[in-house]
């Protein structure tokens, strides 16, 4: 019988010595127990682990996203940010994007360091110095020290999505990584919903203490990240086999001998590398990660402004960025479940990003006072854009075998998607395409749209191909299948 498990390293011996390694040094193979214990203890560690990691990343988006709130609030009274930076509308994209080329620069280190130094308090550092960095933004007075700012920001951001994805692939098979990933990557869509909501609170503290709003809002929202960087250091569990007792440990144990990654495996070697970076068809997943990256990145950033461009104004324009996100994260949290479920990774990406083209698409094709109508399409994009990135982040991670191979392999497709694939967001929405409903920006994200449910689709004939391959040549015997 055949397992979906799949097959990635060409150094298969290497593969099968690390799987027999590991079932020498965990648990007995026959080793048994029951759905029911399983499941409870599934349910334990979600309860332990997801809520600890959706809080830390939805911290990590507020700061990061809020940028954007900043550089409109209070605009009517000329108190926003790129005013007081008296930066141009140039000179502020190239500190939106110098962040992005930190991002990118960034993950890989990060993510082996995650593992050299521990999950907890590699995380914790991370968290507390973007949080340090994001209330240093409340004091930049020109647009040097804004640039400056925000590249540091993106070095200390870099590492947090890569290592929680990572950091799953420790607790969590291959199956059961895209709803938890959509479970995290949900508390950016929240963030983002929350971000409108608390840009409008603050507007209304402007010149309070002789500080503009915008600046209160950087303070107010870095403030949190330091002071929970204490709790992930102090409850952040490291990994199962040292967390877990008993019966407990076992049985995590026995779940992953085959497809978890494992802390006592070494750190990545010279051959590690060379194999992930030679392996072509991960490269397929960095390249529709880097289409999908393209509207998350100018989703993230520029949500107030397209609101503002569909005639609603200042605080109101706030307020209504809340709802496409709160749509988006119901949307990532069902579409990644279904996709874990059904083993369709490939298929429900292909489809999402479908839908997200087609709401660019008809936003830019409508009149350009159809307000309400653009507006609900602005909706079906941002939950079509967004929905996409769970599965395709799980679909990788379930795909890669070795521990140190996974870490490189989502460290290197973030930071091409995550890091490169958005720098083209930070442009296509300019200041002067408002009136026009900004054509540039929608039609671009419909391309890349359309790109990632072609490349999607694609790779999942491919896998099915080679699943068909290896079942015919295996001759009876078990062999791990790519999932779908």
């Amino acid at each position: 019988m055949a397992h979906s498990i799949g097959e990635t390293d060409p150094d298969k011996e290497k593969q099968m010595d690390e799987v027999e390694v590991s079932r020498n040094n965990e648990f007995t193979p026959e080793f048994e127990y029951s759905q029911a214990e399983e499941q409870a203890l599934l349910r334990k560690q979600d309860l332990t682990i997801l809520p600890l990691c959706a809080a830390i990343y939805f911290l990590c988006y507020l700061d990061r996203s809020n940028i954007g709130n900043a550089r409109i609030l209070n605009s009517s009274t000329h108190n926003d940010m790129q005013t007081e930076t008296h930066s141009t509308q140039y000179q502020f994209n190239i500190a939106l994007m110098v962040f992005l080329v930190a991002y990118a620069t960034f993950e890989v280190p990060s993510n082996i360091l995650l593992k050299k130094l521990r999950p907890s308090r590699w995380i914790a550092f991370l968290m507390f110095s973007w949080g340090a960095i994001t209330m240093g933004l409340g004091g930049v007075q020109n647009f040097s020290s804004l640039a400056a700012v925000r590249f540091i920001l993106g070095a200390s951001e870099a590492g947090l999505l890569p290592g929680l994805v990572y950091y799953l692939t420790f607790w969590y098979k291959s199956d059961e990584r895209s709803v938890r990933v959509a479970s995290i990557l949900a508390s950016a869509t929240l963030a983002g919903a929350f971000g409108g909501a608390i840009a409008y609170g603050i507007g209304h503290m402007n010149g309070a203490s002789g500080l503009s709003a915008w600046r209160w809002l950087f303070i107010i929202e870095g403030a949190p990240s330091c002071v929970s960087s204490l709790l992930v250091l102090f409850f952040l569990p490291d990994y199962p086999e040292e967390h877990l007792k008993g019966r407990e440990r076992e049985i995590a144990l026995a779940r992953l001998t085959v497809e978890g990654s494992k802390s006592h495996h070494r750190s990545m070697t010279w051959q590690d590398a060379k194999t992930t970076l030679t392996d072509w068809r991960l490269y397929g997943h960095y390249l529709i990660y880097f289409g999908i990256s393209v509207p998350f990145s100018s989703l993230s950033l520029f949500t107030p402004s397209i609101t503002a461009g569909l005639g609603y104004k200042d605080l109101r324009a706030q307020l209504m960025s809340v709802p496409p996100y709160a749509v988006a994260y119901v949307t990532q949290i069902v579409g990644s479940w279904s996709a874990d479920h059904f083993n369709a990774r490939g298929i429900h990406s292909a489809v999402f990003s479908l839908l997200g083209a087609v709401g660019f698409i008809a936003m830019v094709t409508l009149p350009v006072d159809a307000y309400q109508h653009r507006y609900g399409c602005l909706i079906l994009a941002s939950a079509g854009s967004f929905a996409c990135v769970p599965p395709m982040l799980g679909w990788l991670s379930s795909n890669v075998y070795s521990t140190a191979s996974v870490g490189l392999a989502i460290a290197i497709n973030v930071s091409i998607g995550g890091g490169i694939g958005q720098i083209p967001g930070v442009w296509i929405y300019p200041k002067e395409e408002a009136s026009r409903g900004y054509p540039t920006g929608h039609w671009t994200n419909a391309g890349m749209l359309l790109m990632v449910s072609a490349g999607a689709a694609g790779l999942r004939v491919w896998y099915g191909y080679k699943n068909r391959k290896l079942l015919r040549e295996s001759n009876g015997q078990e062999v791990r299948l790519f999932k779908l």
